[in-house]
């Protein structure tokens, strides 16, 4: 005895309970409904995508039917069901366009957080450039003076002397300053440092959640094979 030998009733049963116990999805009703024209009449079954219908969207009931051949195929439950997939498919495309909309907003307020870092890490290390060059110029003058105390060729003498004379601060209270300033700057961009790796690691994060999000089975598929096949586009323009 084959299966096509089992009755109407023995199959619309089989194809009930496979329903009610979710083992049936609305995906399995449609693949069936193309083997056979048999098949195609038994999962067209009103209770069937009754069943699906209470099952995947429970706010939803079907609507009775009419006597008109058209009101019913309206209301069938096969129909409310394909309107209701339909707007959930809609839902969810939105739903997934905010999500990646909002990933890209993470990512590019990070990366404009690392430009600020960037900035400012290259304003302080021209800081920092800038004190250590005083300081040095500064350490070079104090040398001079203190070489103006003791016996020198007149020519070296005019020299330190010259360097000394062109100096208009206090070459002491400058030199504490400037050590202090450049220990500060040391600091600065530490933390600018520390903040940027951190920030980086963020931003590799969100780049992964942002790929997560927009990753597509059938649109990658797609255009993997449009990669491998360059012909494949132009086939289907034609």
């Amino acid at each position: 005895m084959s299966a096509s030998d089992l009755p109407d009733e023995l199959w619309a049963r089989v194809l009930e309970l496979g329903a009610a116990s979710s083992a049936l999805g609305f995906r399995d009703l449609c693949a069936l409904a193309i083997a056979c024209r048999r098949l195609r009449r038994l999962s067209l079954h009103r209770s069937l995508w009754s069943a699906l219908l209470s099952r995947d969207f429970p706010s939803q009931s079907p609507q009775p039917s009419t006597s008109s051949s058209s009101s019913s195929s309206q209301h069938h439950p096969k129909s409310v069901y394909k309107t209701k997939f339909e707007r959930h498919k809609v839902r969810m495309a939105e739903a997934r366009r905010r999500v990646v909309f909002e990933a890209e907003g993470r990512v590019l307020a990070c990366r404009r957080r690392l430009a600020q870092l960037e900035e400012s890490l290259q304003a302080e290390g021209e800081k920092l450039k800038a004190s250590a060059q005083e300081l040095e110029n500064l350490e070079r003058v104090r040398r001079a003076s203190v070489a103006l105390n003791v016996w020198q060729p007149q020519v070296v003498r005019g020299r330190q002397k010259e360097l000394v004379q062109q100096c208009t601060v206090p070459v002491d209270s400058r030199l504490s300053d400037l050590k202090m300033e450049l220990k500060v700057c040391k600091q600065q961009i530490a933390t600018y440092k520390n903040i940027y790796n951190k920030e980086k690691e963020k931003l590799n994060e969100y780049e992964e959640a942002l790929e997560r999000a927009m990753y597509h089975p059938l649109q990658s598929s797609h255009k993997s094979s449009i990669v491998n096949d360059p012909q494949a586009k132009r086939k289907k323009l034609k």
